[in-house]
């Protein structure tokens, strides 16, 4: 007996549906998650890596890195470092041979601003991955979406041949450089725009379609497939289902392990918002932004400046908490604890 497109489809879950319109990515360090709902890729960053080295699952991660670290030696900040990228590394190859396509790794926030520090960063992890045997073409590096990071993702791209992922992208501005600058991907953040405008405007609620992220993205999606360019979009930081069933059709999206079960357990009709077509037939004039044009435009997005440096921030605190814990453990391995 044959099931109607339409029953069938009702059958389906939301996260089943959404998977024939958009690469769902899990966003997590958490590999049960991603055992559980398949995605094709995974991203992560300090502040999951450092959520994650708190479960007893993934202690074993961080004693080899600390191992490695003590091994290859120098002085303690060195030894630091060489721990935080081997343990970076370290979960990205574990969360790799869960999915079939790539992971994102994403360089120390606090290098935001220097674009020579960032491109160091990003070949010395891809060097870890290299050596442990994978290829580049799984790895993303995330690099934050400040002009510095943008002109370091060019360099990296075009020069070494390794895949950027931008991160902490907010405006358009950013989403334009990054385009002229021929990264492979960008992350723009969805709920985090919602936030700000929850927070600095009298309205505290919005429909999924009036959402100020998801019409950000919307924008951004257009705007690269109306004019031909090779970056791709995956929208991130979703708070809510929602706003995730309203940009079904973009690139990628990349989940949280909460909302990925939500969807699973959704089985509402998801249908693409966003369409190459409509794109298309988008009536839009093409920017060229040098540093200083880009600055301005920037600037001129009070959400986007105060998203950007507050992201950075958060990021550098939750690598220093995870440095300390980096420490701690140094100081017990060498006292025999």
């Amino acid at each position: 007996m044959s099931v109607s497109p339409d029953k069938r489809r009702k059958m389906e879950s939301a996260l089943d549906q959404l998977k024939k319109y958009t690469v769902v990515v899990a966003d997590t360090g958490d590999f049960n998650a991603i055992d559980e709902y398949k995605p094709q890729d995974a991203t992560t960053n300090p502040s999951l890596i450092l959520a994650a080295t708190k479960m007893p699952a993934y202690a074993h991660l961080l004693d080899q890195a600390i191992k490695y670290g003590i091994a290859k030696g120098g002085s303690e900040e060195e030894q630091v470092m060489s721990i935080m990228d081997k343990l970076f590394v370290s979960f990205g190859l574990e969360i790799l041979k869960k999915i079939p396509g790539r992971v994102s790794t994403e360089v120390d926030a606090r290098l935001s601003f220097d674009k020579e520090g960032m491109v160091s960063r990003a070949r010395q992890l891809i060097a870890l991955y290299e050596e442990a045997g994978l290829s580049r073409d799984r790895v993303l590096i995330k690099l934050s979406s400040t002009w510095e990071g943008i002109q370091a993702g060019r360099e990296l791209e075009e020069k070494y041949g390794i895949h950027c992922n931008m991160t902490l992208l907010f405006s358009f501005a950013q989403a334009v450089a990054c385009a002229e600058a021929h990264v492979t991907l960008i992350s723009p953040f969805v709920g985090r725009i919602l936030d700000w405008y929850k927070e600095n405007t009298d309205r505290k609620s919005y429909e999924p379609q009036e959402d100020p992220g998801v019409l950000s993205v919307t924008k951004i999606y257009n705007y690269y497939k109306h004019f031909g360019y090779s970056t791709v979009v995956m929208g991130a930081s979703f708070r809510n289902t929602g706003e995730v069933k309203a940009l079904a059709g973009c690139d990628l999206l990349t989940i949280s392990p909460g909302l990925l079960a939500e969807l699973s357990q959704d089985h509402s009709a998801v249908t693409p918002a966003l369409t190459l077509e409509r794109a298309k037939a988008c009536d839009l004039e093409q920017l060229h932004l040098n540093e200083k044009e880009f600055r301005w435009r920037h600037n001129e997005d009070r959400m986007a400046v105060e998203k950007l440096s507050d992201g950075i921030r958060k990021f550098a605190a939750d690598a220093i908490k995870l440095e300390s814990m980096i420490k701690e453990k140094i100081l017990n391995v060498k006292n025999g604890q």
